[in-house]
């Protein structure tokens, strides 16, 4: 059995997704996810211009030597665009070998370590006040976790912070906008709303809450410190991860599990970090991280250093690797959370899948495969549309993270 076909199909239901997919001479299909989100064409044309014409006439059963194949071919590894090209690739041959195999992927990556996978949804208000009715929404639902997540007073706009709803997308403008952020009135507000929510729903309910890469790693300790008596499940990309010992400091001075990672691409990025056992949780993804081959490696490493999965799962990722991350989510051993934002009714559409969310977990699809696809005529009517992400400036002008 050889690939004969392999296409690159871009659509914008809500929010704008990248899918390849990938045909062979028998007529089994698969698909996976290639969305960078700001960035999603340059994905297209690394996948259309490069990628595709070597997959032509290869078997793809051989997943592991396809993935070689393209991280070591290209001479010019790792990197956003690189792996998230060959994420989409490795996840369609996955789905592929599923489908011929007659079995979900999770049974190829050696079955059940749990009942189902669970997952943690986005409560977030412009305020404190609006924030309570927003996590007893979630708990109704069945969530056992939640982030938490609020406006500043002071500040007109915070990134991560959007309107009422399951829905909230980042990239809302051709260019990208710009907001105003102040460290210290973060610093000051935050640990009074856990105190508030701890108050409001005990101490079982599971708190996470998102820095964004904001802070320093002293004012980041300082953070992590005063959320101790909150008991939070984990504190977030607290500092940007490119000086990795700034996690040491962090961790010199506060107990609060820290988790991050969903910029990562390999597991060279987050090496030091699970080794030294600077982080709790790893935040890698499917499709940012070379496709569930890679992410399998950077789990298993993570594993033997007491860290646990906790993979990105914002709505900027399309079913379709929402679907692949709960297969591998529900084999690992070392499985924490699963990030999951349900995607609006027209990208659900776009892409029928099998998976669904019950009394807090979700459940991959049973059916061979991964258990989703994407319905090309429908995808169609909604063309991309260019999206960036926002940038931040500190209140005296100089540029900062979001």
């Amino acid at each position: 059995m050889r690939i004969v076909e392999a296409r690159v199909i871009v659509t914008c239901p809500g929010r704008n997704f990248v899918t390849l997919k990938i045909v062979t001479e028998d007529g089994v299909s698969g698909v996976g996810d290639a969305t960078l989100n700001g960035r999603e064409l340059a994905v297209v044309a690394y996948l259309e211009e490069h990628v595709v014409p070597l997959l032509i006439g290869r078997d793809p059963a051989r997943i592991e030597d396809t993935w070689q194949y393209l991280y070591k071919g290209s001479y010019w590894r790792r990197g956003p665009v690189t792996m998230t090209a060959i994420a989409a690739v490795d996840t369609a041959l996955w789905d592929i070998k599923g489908k011929v195999a007659g079995l979900p992927v999770y049974q190829l990556l050696g079955g059940r370590s749990r009942e189902g996978v669970t997952v943690y949804g986005h409560a977030n208000a412009a305020t404190a006040e609006e924030l309570m009715p927003e996590i007893a929404r979630f708990v109704a639902r069945g969530y056992r976790a939640v982030r938490v997540q609020t406006g500043i007073p002071g500040l007109s706009s915070v990134y991560g912070v959007g309107h009422k709803g399951d829905s909230y997308e980042p990239a809302n403008a051709a260019l990208p906008e710009e907001a105003v952020w102040d460290t210290a009135l973060y610093l000051d507000h935050v640990p009074r709303v856990f105190a508030d929510v701890r108050a409001e729903f005990g101490p079982h309910l599971r708190l996470l809450h998102d820095v964004h890469h904001r802070l320093t790693p002293i004012e980041a300790a300082r953070l992590g410190r005063s959320l101790e008596p909150f008991a939070l499940t984990w504190l977030e990309d607290p500092v940007p991860a490119e000086l990795q010992d700034g996690f040491r400091l962090i961790r010199q001075h506060t107990t609060t599990p820290l988790a991050v990672g969903e910029v990562f691409n390999t597991v060279w990025d987050c090496h030091e970090l699970i080794t030294s056992q600077l982080i709790d949780y790893i935040r890698t993804t499917v499709v940012h991280a070379g496709g569930i081959t890679h992410l399998r490696r950077i789990f298993d490493l993570a594993a033997l250093h007491h860290v646990r999965s906790g993979s990105h799962g914002a709505t900027d990722l399309s079913p379709v690797c929402m679907a692949a991350a709960l297969h591998l989510d529900l084999a690992i051993p070392n499985f924490g959370l699963q990030e999951y934002m349900p995607h609006p009714p027209e990208a659900d559409e776009v892409f029928p899948h099998g998976y669904h969310f019950e009394d807090g977990y979700l459940h991959p699809s049973e059916t061979p495969g991964l258990g989703v696809d994407i319905d090309e005529e429908l995808a169609a009517r909604y063309p991309y549309r260019p999206a960036s992400l926002p940038v931040n400036r500190l209140t005296d002008g100089t540029l900062h993270s979001w």
